[in-house]
Order: C-alpha cells, then sequence, then structure tokens
C-alpha cells in the first residue's frame, strides 16, 4: 500500500474507531518483562530533534515492538518509546481489549509531538504491517479520538 494510503486509512482508523474502555484485570501481565525478553533493551537516546528523525525512531520502536511476543500490548509500546527518549506524559494509548474482552482489532498509540504534530502508531490484525504517521493535533489538542486509557505505571 503506498504511503499516502496507508496514512489515510490510519487517519481513517483512529477518527472513526473509538476504543473500549479498559477492562478491570487487563494489567494483569507484564508487557514490559515481555518486550524486554522479546528483543534487547534499547539504550535510552537523546530526544529526536526534528519530526522526520522523531517518526524514524518512534517507527523503529514500533516495528521492533510489533515483532515481539508483546505486540498486541499497548504498554509494551508505551515502555519501549519512554526507553527510547520520548515523554510518557505526551502519550495515548487504546485498550488491547475490546468491550467484551477480546483482543482488540486495532491499537493506536502517540506521543504528542509538537504544538501542532502526534506521532501515531497503529498496529493489530486489521492493520496488517504496523502503521506509523506524522498527523495533525486534533481540535482538543490530543492525538488519538475516542477514548484513551490512563498511562499511570
Amino acid at each position: 500500500m503506498p504511503l499516502g494510503a496507508s496514512v489515510v486509512v490510519l487517519a481513517l482508523t483512529i477518527t472513526g474507531c473509538g476504543s473500549a474502555p479498559e477492562l478491570p484485570g487487563q494489567e494483569s501481565s507484564s508487557p514490559s518483562a515481555a518486550a524486554s525478553a522479546a528483543s534487547p533493551t534499547p539504550t535510552p537516546s537523546a530526544t529526536p530533534t526534528g519530526a522526520e528523525d522523531a517518526l524514524a525512531s518512534f517507527t523503529d520502536v514500533t516495528v521492533r515492538i510489533w515483532g515481539s511476543d508483546a505486540r498486541d500490548q499497548g504498554r509494551a509500546y508505551i515502555d519501549a518509546l519512554v526507553q527510547a527518549g520520548f515523554a510518557k506524559q505526551s502519550m495515548q494509548v487504546t485498550s488491547d481489549l475490546s468491550t467484551v474482552g477480546n483482543p482488540a482489532e486495532s491499537l493506536q498509540f502517540s506521543v504528542a509531538w509538537s504544538d501542532a504534530e502526534c506521532l501515531v502508531g497503529q498496529v493489530g490484525p486489521s492493520t496488517g504491517e504496523p502503521q506509523t504517521a506524522l498527523m495533525p493535533r486534533l481540535a482538543d489538542g490530543s492525538c488519538l479520538a475516542g477514548r484513551t486509557r490512563t498511562i499511570d505505571w
């Protein structure tokens, strides 16, 4: 799929799919441990300075976690992005589970990069390969539409 079409699909999916609420017991496993076991822990690096550098780093993290046993765990993406130097307080992530407790067909996560831009990632069975894009912030200043999980770990 051409990059332009991927960005459109990603944008439509993010704005067209509200994410499911976080369910009790959802955080019972340790995604960061699974992610660490699946691949070497990256050395924290300086936060990328430009949007294109940031997107490249964000994409590298996304692809690495997608290739691990923690591929369906939002926390694994957030933890790996923090290790790569991104600010956790600037992140959002959707639920790992649907409202009926099944694994989510699509998982989105983001980092607010500037006052106007977001790094957005999407993975899951409905996505195929991981998708990442530099997108404009939404009107309310957030990066993801719909309900997101509280990042409180």
